[in-house]
């Protein structure tokens, strides 16, 4: 069973706002809550909380519940993304190395060994860097988009619509959905509008 299926059977469970508590605070407040609780059953006849009473602590029990477990889920998803981009950094740092491959590529004599053996390489590391989820930005022809490409050129062009990549000066990179680094490109201007 689902947590919406769940929580519409089951009257008892809260979903409380995520209010940052942090969780000694929240188990403080469990702790005495359980122990007014407990006091107010084991109270001699004459002096038990009355059942709005009784009622109220349980509310508040259960609040503290779904608060502790809002407490537990946004801990975590804070956990997963900390793992997800945690190289972040380090695979920024190693952008401009693949940026010197791509020179040493464009510029050795394809087919010589030289080439083979720095493409071999480029590729190896790629590909250890597509299996912890970089990914590149490299389109041309697309419409410029200021969220993913830094425009460092500008040309007039008529024959493509005004506002298109034209060309890729440095590639751009992704982790998993974050933007690393922005594709620099060449812009076309002057052409028909999109």
């Amino acid at each position: 069973m689902d947590d919406a299926t769940r929580n519409q059977d089951d009257d008892d469970t809260y979903i409380i706002e995520d209010t940052g508590e942090s969780v000694e605070e929240i188990e403080r407040e469990m702790k005495a809550t359980a122990q007014e609780a407990a006091a107010a059953t084991d109270a001699p006849s004459g002096t038990r909380a009355t059942d709005e009473e009784t009622q109220q602590l349980r509310d508040r029990y259960l609040r503290l519940l779904a608060d502790f477990e809002n407490f537990r889920r946004r801990s975590e998803r804070e956990k997963g993304e900390f793992y997800k981009y945690a190289m972040a950094g380090v695979l920024k740092d190693l952008l401009p190395v693949l940026d010197n491959f791509d020179r040493a590529l464009d510029h050795a004599a394809e087919g010589d060994d030289f080439h083979k053996g720095v493409l071999l390489i480029y590729k190896q590391v790629f590909d250890v860097l597509q299996k912890h989820g970089v990914r590149t930005i490299e389109e041309s022809g697309v419409a410029f988009d200021p969220n993913i490409h830094e425009a460092v050129v500008r040309e007039e062009d008529d024959s493509v619509p005004s506002h298109t990549v034209t060309a890729i000066l440095q590639k751009g990179y992704f982790l998993h959905d974050r933007l690393l680094r922005p594709a620099m490109v060449k812009v076309a201007v002057g052409g028909p509008e999109r």
